[in-house]
């Protein structure tokens, strides 16, 4: 299983990261390494101004290739597939607000 460290110092940082049209949450993670769809990822996952990191095991959903479009940043989407300390609803209270936003995201 690989992982990955992700420290959120920002609300507006995080909603970039975020992938609210996955039904059970997901974030983004940059990284130019390969990955398959399906692929198992554990992240470590710190919050704006949370005191400790909160542990996310999740599946890869998303490919972004090294190269792509626009300058989008080369990573992977990983949906949450076991997420004990309810990752996904304290992102979605934190950045509620921003949700609806136009402004684009790393995955759209």
């Amino acid at each position: 299983m690989h992982e990955f460290t992700i420290e959120f110092l920002s609300d507006r940082e995080l909603y970039q990261y975020y992938m609210p049209f996955v039904k059970s949450g997901g974030l983004f993670v940059r990284t130019p390494d390969q990955f398959d769809l399906g692929d198992e990822i554990k992240l470590e996952v710190t919050l704006p101004d949370a005191l400790e990191a909160s542990i996310v095991i999740g599946k890869v959903c998303w490919l972004t290739p090294v190269g792509a479009q626009n300058g989008t940043p080369a990573g992977v989407g990983v949906k949450f597939e076991e997420d004990e300390d309810h990752v996904r609803n304290q992102i979605e209270k934190l950045i509620g607000r921003l949700l609806s936003s136009s402004e684009p995201t790393l995955s759209m």
